[in-house]
């Protein structure tokens, strides 16, 4: 089923919406939730959570591209988990692995967290990542935004796991010059 068809679904309220949606995004979303949790129980709820929200959101908003509105639900569902969660405990995630490596990109008193949930570092980082070869925006944005761990970003984009983590090492680097070069205190 199209996308616009699934979206319509939800417009009507019917209930297929999320039977729809599950089946075409279903195995996306619990990645997504999973590279975030390392937790099948935790991720399936916020899989789940993430349908209820795509429901209850939908008759006023109207997404242009439905597996980027859902990815961005499942994503925030499952980072708020994972903080709640992390507030008691530390789990090895790969969400954890890759905010300590981005870490390295942003000043010691703010966390990767804070930084990115600020608007304008948000529109410093699209525009940086708009100036990078299509690999290396792929690469940052499988490991960075998606969390996916460093063998499947190598995997996917095609070059070996030590060419993909020095591509990221570099990424991050020019990330934090073009950060200070727009006027960011790092």
């Amino acid at each position: 089923m199209q996308d616009e068809q699934i979206v319509a679904l939800y417009w009507d309220r019917k209930e297929d919406a999320i039977r729809q949606t599950q089946q075409k995004y279903g195995a996306y979303l619990s990645k997504i939730a999973y590279n975030i949790l390392s937790d099948f129980e935790d991720s399936e709820e916020c899989v789940n959570d993430t349908y209820l929200k795509a429901w209850n959101s939908m008759p006023t908003h109207r997404p242009s591209v439905l597996s980027t509105y859902l990815g961005k639900i499942a994503r925030q569902l499952s980072i708020d988990v994972y903080r709640k969660r992390n507030s008691v405990k530390r789990y090895a995630s790969e969400y954890a692995i890759s905010l300590e490596e981005l870490g390295d990109s942003f000043s010691d008193g703010i966390t990767p967290e804070q930084a990115l949930d600020s608007k304008l570092l948000d529109e410093a980082v699209n525009s940086f990542l708009r100036t990078l070869s299509d690999d290396a925006r792929n690469t940052f944005i499988g490991r960075y935004y998606f969390f996916d761990p460093l063998k499947d970003v190598a995997a996917y984009c095609g070059m070996s796991e030590a060419k993909a983590k020095s591509m990221l090492y570099r990424t991050r680097q020019s990330l934090k010059a073009y950060l200070v070069k727009e006027g960011f205190d790092l």
